[in-house]
């Protein structure tokens, strides 16, 4: 199993680490500046780091808030992307615009957006919906959205 962003991109298979690779490209061209590139979960995340945040994440608060993770799963590659799951009008703007960019329907869960076909990969789509939180709104957000008996990070 890897352990840094290295190994874990070097493991991939051959069919799928130049589409992961230009995933990562995408991500951090366009992710705003103040998140963190990381590896954790066995992915690649982008976290808001400790010392801008230095309460975590509530659930294990020695790691940093994360907010968006990339992987290569099984069936496809994966984009967690933690704001679309807190955020309704972010939801609703990225299942408008999908359709408008990929001709597939759109796989999604709670967080986890799934393409099993890298050449359905909605490349642009992709790039702006990272642009659309700062590590300042999703702090915002999220405790906003901590459980009631967490209150208010520190």
């Amino acid at each position: 199993m890897a352990n840094t962003i290295e190994t874990y991109i070097q493991s991939l298979p051959d069919d799928r680490r130049e589409s992961f690779s230009k995933l990562r490209t995408i991500v951090k061209k366009n992710l705003p500046k103040g998140f963190e590139e990381t590896f954790q979960y066995n992915m690649i995340g982008y976290v808001v780091p400790k010392k801008t945040y230095p309460a975590g994440y509530h659930v294990t608060p020695e790691l940093a808030l994360p907010f968006l993770h990339i992987a290569s799963q099984k069936n496809g590659l994966a984009l967690y992307h933690m704001g679309i799951y807190a955020d309704a009008k972010l939801l609703q703007w990225f299942q408008t615009e999908y359709p408008k960019h990929c001709k597939t329907k759109l796989d999604m869960g709670k967080s986890c957006i799934r393409f099993k076909k890298t050449e359905d990969i909605p490349w642009k789509l992709i790039g702006e919906l990272v642009t659309k939180m700062s590590p300042k709104e999703w702090i915002a957000l999220y405790e906003k959205n901590l459980p009631k008996s967490k209150g208010k990070a520190k």
